[in-house]
């Protein structure tokens, strides 16, 4: 099969199209047949990227952990998906990602996608879609009423937090860079707080939840307004400032089949949408991450 594969560390610079080894299924993987991947700009700096759960060199590397495509083969021991299904989800850190015209994943890592979704659509909603309902409801514990701010409410994870906040009934503030004002009153923000022209705690009020994806002396500002009762819930590094009443959380994301057929279902009824802000073919995936570093906003998906 054609992959696009790292040979050794140094950055995107690296990704080179190869022939690569058609992957086989484990006991309790699926085999899908790639329609379109995604990526995070700095997952060629994860550990996993280069070594595997027991610490060995798995090199050469195939990025993009987000996947949209068909089940080509069923392993042994599989239960819940067959060949011919429509599916998006996660592959495992540690193992090599869809950038490829092939992928093994474990089934429970994925769930079915309806006839109505595009698989280019589908490939960026898994890892920002489970982050979001994992920082709002599991984390978070946002409910209808409750009052939440969205840092980066115009990005690829941001603009699907903004829009699953909304639908559960929650008054949203989102915030950013300017340019990302339209995105995220386009997806639901009730208020958006330009930080380039002010701080958004000038801006804000007490309130029940902050989600945070931008880090740095934001994420650090953001305990002073967390209400009583309240959470600080970080992607981007463990908050350094505890909240005076409240809670403060940094998590790293896990694969959640129930969690993506929930994600899958507001995604066709149109509830929900991915803020996809480039494609390419899967023999400019360098250049693809490259994009994304520049600044590219919202999703960057990889069509193979």
């Amino acid at each position: 099969m054609r992959a696009v594969r790292i040979h050794e560390r140094g950055g995107s610079g690296g990704l080179v199209l190869e022939d690569a080894p058609r992957p086989r299924p484990a006991t309790g993987d699926v085999v899908v047949r790639v329609h379109a991947a995604g990526f995070v700009p700095d997952e060629l700096d994860w550990p996993g990227t280069w070594v595997d759960r027991a610490g060995r060199d798995r090199t050469p590397s195939i990025p993009a952990h987000d996947v949209a495509g068909v089940v080509a083969e069923v392993g042994y021991g599989t239960a819940g998906l067959a060949v011919g299904d429509r599916v998006f989800g996660l592959t495992d850190w540690h193992r090599d990602g869809a950038a490829a015209e092939y992928v093994a994943v474990e089934a429970r890592n994925l769930a079915r996608l309806p006839e109505s979704s595009t698989f280019t659509e589908a490939a960026a909603l898994p890892l920002a879609g489970l982050t979001v309902w994992q920082a709002l409801f599991v984390h978070g514990g946002l409910e209808s009423g409750k009052s939440v701010v969205v840092h980066g409410g115009g990005g690829g994870t941001g603009s699907l937090a903004v829009q699953l906040a909304r639908g559960a009934g929650a008054h949203v503030i989102a915030t950013g860079r300017a340019r990302a004002a339209d995105v995220a009153t386009e997806m639901g923000a009730h208020v958006f707080v330009d930080l380039e022209r002010q701080r958004f705690e000038d801006a804000v009020g007490p309130v029940d939840l902050i989600f945070d994806t931008i880090g740095g002396d934001l994420l650090a500002r953001s305990a002073g307004r967390v209400g009583p009762g309240g959470a600080l819930v970080s992607i981007t590094a463990p908050p350094p400032v505890e909240p005076e009443n409240g809670r403060a959380v940094f998590f790293i994301v896990e694969p959640d089949r129930a969690q993506l057929a929930e994600i899958a279902r507001r995604a066709e009824s149109g509830r929900l949408r991915a803020h996809v802000g480039a494609v390419y073919p899967l023999a400019e995936t360098r250049e693809a991450f490259e994009a994304k570093r520049k600044g590219v906003p919202g999703k960057v998906v990889i069509e193979v």
